[in-house]
């Protein structure tokens, strides 16, 4: 008999287009049991999961907090894959140095689709927290083929509106994933005197330009002040703005 955290990872594993083979070497999981979980065990799990698309009413997820916190993570270093029996798998890959995003990850992958299987596949040097549904893409219709700065990324109505209500964490799942809080440090001669300044300032990168727009737009609607310094970065580093940023967001744990 294997444990529920085995199956899932047996079967996370399988989903990332590895072979039953290698999958059972690593799991020490038989290929005919892996084999039935995925024909048996997995589609029994999903059959009961309603999705709020989905109704003849569309509405948005119960959680719009962790669900903007989710699209955030997903802009910057999510991807959504298509497997069998239309069921998609979305994985957030995160660094092994912030747990605690892991943690905010994987919480927030679970209160939008409750009803779902989520794991945490490990890899060299991160992790895949990975989700399934059918209805991932009904969730996030930003998914599609290719690279997300190769095609366009704009919201849906309904998702500007839970961005416009819960901006900051829109912000802290794209600092999250594409985001660091830094310290920088200059120097400056006063009265003779040659002095070393520090200053905190936030960056944020990424290729898309569609998704930097979404971040600065944002940002301009919570107040903080914000330039690109370069064609990939967007820097916050005015000290009412950094303050701004401290208090909702914070560095990376």
């Amino acid at each position: 008999m294997y444990d529920v955290g085995t199956r899932k990872r047996a079967l996370a594993l399988v989903a990332q287009g590895r072979s039953l083979n290698s999958v059972s070497k690593e799991t020490g999981v038989s290929r005919a049991a892996i084999r039935s979980w995925q024909s048996r065990i997995e589609p029994r799990r999903r059959s009961g999961s309603p999705c709020p698309r989905c109704q003849d009413v569309p509405a948005p997820p119960a959680n719009q907090a962790a669900y903007a916190y989710l699209l955030g993570l997903y802009l910057g270093d999510g991807c959504i894959n298509a497997h069998r029996r239309g069921v998609y798998f979305i994985r957030i890959v995160l660094d092994n140095a912030w747990p605690g995003i892991i943690d905010a990850c994987e919480a927030a992958m679970r209160s939008v689709r409750p009803d779902n299987s989520v794991c945490r596949v490990k890899k060299q040097g991160c992790v895949a927290v990975t989700g399934s549904s059918k209805h991932w893409p009904c969730l996030i219709p930003q998914h599609g083929p290719g690279m997300k700065h190769n095609r366009k990324i704009a919201l849906e109505p309904w998702q500007q509106a839970i961005v416009d209500t819960h901006p900051w964490e829109f912000i802290r799942g794209l600092i999250h994933s594409d985001g660091c809080r830094v310290t920088n440090w200059t120097e400056k001669v006063i009265d003779g005197e040659r002095k070393r300044y520090e200053y905190p300032r936030y960056f944020f990168t990424n290729l898309s330009a569609d998704i930097r727009q979404l971040y600065t737009d944002t940002l301009g609607k919570v107040g903080v002040d914000w330039k690109q310094p370069n064609a990939r970065n967007i820097s916050v580093a005015r000290r009412a703005s950094v303050a701004l940023m401290d208090t909702h967001v914070g560095p990376k744990y």
